[in-house]
C-alpha cells in the first residue's frame, strides 16, 4: 500500500494538536442556535466577509458595508465575491476534476483583470503543470489526512505556484475553501477562514513564504498559521450568529 504523502505533516511538532484544536473550535461554533433558523443568512454573511477578506489580502481592502451596498465595483473585489458565491456549486466538481474547478475559479476571479485568452488557463510552465497535477492527485483521493491539512496544503501550494495570471491568491483561497466544503468538513460554507488569514495578515504572508521553502520548519510555520486562522474563522461564525440573532 502506498504511503499517504501528507501523513508526515502530522508528525511535525505541535501540528496534530493544532489541527485537533481547530476542529474542536469549529465544532463548538456549529452549535450556535442562529444556525437552526437563520443558517442561510449566516452562510451569506460568512461568504461576504470571506470575499472582502480575500480581496484585501490581494491588496484591495474595502469597507465591508461599502461592498455589501454594491458601491465597490473594483474588479478584484467583484471577482472575490463571484468566487465566494460559486463555491457551493463547485463542491461536487472539485474532487472529481480539480483542474477544471481551478480553471472555473480563475475565470470568476480574474474577469476584467486579465485578458480573455488568459482566463482559466494556467501559465505555460512545465514545472507548474507537474505541481498542479500532483495537487490534483491529492484532491482526487490521494490522501486521507484531515481536510484541514489538505486545505492548508492546497492553499499554500497555489499561493507558491501562482499558476494563473492576475489575482491567483483569490483562486488559492477559494480552492482551500472548496476542500472544506467538498469533504463534508464545512458543507454549508460557514467557516470564515479567510477572515482569519486577513486578521493575521503579517503571519499569513510570512508563513506562506516559509511554506514555499519546502523545509519542515517552513511547512510547520504555515500549518500552524492555517490552524490559527481556522480558529479565528470559527470565532467569526459565533460573532455572525450573535449579530443575526440580535437583529431578528
Amino acid at each position: 500500500m502506498t504511503a499517504d504523502p501528507l501523513a508526515p505533516l502530522l508528525a511535525l511538532a505541535d501540528i496534530a494538536p493544532a489541527v485537533e484544536r481547530a476542529r474542536e473550535r469549529f465544532d463548538q461554533a456549529l452549535g450556535h442556535r442562529a444556525l437552526r433558523r437563520h443558517g442561510g443568512q449566516v452562510a451569506a454573511e460568512v461568504s461576504l466577509r470571506s470575499a472582502v477578506a480575500s480581496a484585501a489580502l490581494e491588496g484591495y481592502a474595502n469597507d465591508r458595508e461599502a461592498v455589501r451596498s454594491g458601491t465597490v465595483t473594483e474588479p478584484v473585489v467583484q471577482g472575490a465575491l463571484r468566487v465566494a458565491s460559486a463555491l457551493p456549486g463547485l463542491s461536487e466538481l472539485w474532487p472529481k476534476a480539480p483542474r477544471q474547478a481551478l480553471a472555473k475559479l480563475h475565470v470568476l476571479a480574474a474577469r476584467d483583470v486579465v485578458t480573455e485568452a488568459e482566463l482559466g488557463r494556467p501559465v505555460a510552465d512545465p514545472v507548474v503543470a507537474a505541481r498542479l497535477d500532483g495537487l490534483a492527485g491529492l484532491v482526487a483521493g490521494g490522501t486521507k489526512v484531515s481536510p484541514l491539512v489538505l486545505a492548508a496544503v492546497v492553499h499554500g501550494e497555489l499561493l507558491n505556484l501562482r499558476p494563473f495570471a492576475g489575482p491567483s491568491g483569490v483562486v488559492a483561497r477559494g480552492a482551500a475553501r472548496l476542500v472544506l466544503l467538498s469533504s463534508g468538513f464545512d458543507p454549508r460554507g460557514l467557516l470564515a477562514v479567510d477572515v482569519g488569514h486577513h486578521e493575521r495578515e503579517p503571519e499569513y504572508v510570512g508563513s506562506a513564504g516559509a511554506f514555499a521553502t519546502g523545509t519542515p520548519d517552513g511547512l510547520r510555520s504555515w500549518l500552524r498559521h492555517y490552524m490559527a486562522a481556522v480558529e479565528v474563522g470559527a470565532d467569526q461564525l459565533t460573532v455572525i450568529g450573535d449579530e443575526v440573532l440580535a437583529a431578528s
